[in-house]
């Protein structure tokens, strides 16, 4: 009970402290509007409170229409990233593990690649059309990881899964070579798409992403109970009645969905789903209950300040949010990598 009521009063911190970050980050760029007229800004379209009397209508428009949309997707990217990073660490009993461990960045990179060099554009989609391939290639590799290690190993075994996905990453990221390599006057697309970014994301990304985090995470919530189980490893789970092979497979589609819909939406972002849990689990213990909704919250916190360093730092010049968050999470996941190899 102690440690719930205390459990509790760190979540009431952490909403808050996320309130403010998405608020700074709506806040900064190019113009700087103060965080008490955003967050004025912010009440006045979501509960229509009156605005500050010194808020001017580009300042609305520019709160409004393009950086909280930016801010919020970069917020949800984030989250949905921290989610499957925790859920695929609990389920494989590893702590260097990812959801990119199950091919989703490969097989969406490949997808993605397709459409830039072919030039396709579905009509009713248009702009959408390579999120949408991105998404639908990511998810079909896991499919195949899935398929393929339960093929092999009718228990699948967490050595399996990792393995498995590790060729297929492989394999994948071969053909996608091999296509640049024939048309090499669009590798810049590519590259520029592979490394991440939000900018130029209206709200219309913020809805689009919408229903890939609610089944995601409503998916991912409902296992919580049995991810707790499977911490304390296969044989314990299968003894307490847990279908560890089914359990296993739900979640990880889930996962896809959370991080396929991520990256068709912004490109291929690491070591947020690797630093997000981690941290959560130091300030909120192992329970799943805490654990997933937590590094969401914690995740999309971590994209918000990752994304409003990569436009500010070197303004006007903008980095890609995987560059800077690789610069972040490098140092550390050597850390946790040597810190475990003692």
């Amino acid at each position: 009970m102690y440690m719930e009521n205390k459990n509790r009063k760190k979540i009431l911190l952490s909403v808050l402290i996320a309130f403010f970050i998405i608020s700074m980050g709506a806040s900064n760029g190019s113009s700087h509007i103060s965080i008490l007229d955003t967050i004025s800004i912010i009440l006045n379209k979501i509960f229509n409170l009156p605005l500050n009397e010194s808020i001017t209508s580009p300042q609305i428009s520019i709160v409004w229409k393009i950086r909280l949309p930016r801010v919020l997707l970069a917020f949800i990217v984030g989250g949905c990233l921290a989610v499957s990073g925790a859920v695929i660490q609990s389920v494989l009993k590893n702590e260097l593990a990812s959801p990119y461990t199950l091919g989703v960045s490969s097989g969406a990179s490949l997808g993605a690649g397709l459409v830039i060099v072919s030039g396709i554009s579905i009509p009713f989609l248009q702009g959408f059309t390579l999120p949408l391939v991105g998404f639908i290639s990511g998810l079909a590799t896991v499919f195949i990881v899935i398929t393929f290690a339960s093929k092999i190993d009718k228990t699948m075994s967490n050595n399996t899964i990792i393995l498995a996905g590790m060729v297929f990453s492989l394999f994948v990221n071969a053909l996608l070579t091999t296509l640049i390599a024939f048309f090499t006057e669009d590798l810049e697309s590519i590259a520029l798409w592979q490394m991440g970014s939000f900018a130029m994301k209206s709200w219309s990304y913020v809805v689009l992403i919408t229903p890939f985090f609610i089944i995601g995470m409503l998916g991912v919530l409902r296992f919580t109970k049995e991810m707790d189980i499977l911490t304390f490893g296969e044989e314990q789970a299968k003894l307490v009645g847990v279908d560890t092979q089914k359990a296993k497979i739900k979640l990880f589609v889930y996962c896809a969905v959370l991080t396929g819909g991520s990256v068709a939406l912004s490109g291929i972002i690491g070591f947020v789903d690797l630093i997000a849990p981690h941290i959560v689990r130091k300030i909120f213990g192992s329970n799943h209950k805490y654990v997933v909704p937590m590094s969401f919250l914690f995740g999309g916190c971590l994209m918000v300040v990752t994304d409003l360093i990569a436009r500010t730092v070197f303004s006007p010049i903008e980095l890609p949010v995987g560059a800077v968050t690789a610069l972040i999470g490098a140092p550390f996941f050597a850390h946790i990598y040597f810190k475990k190899a003692r």
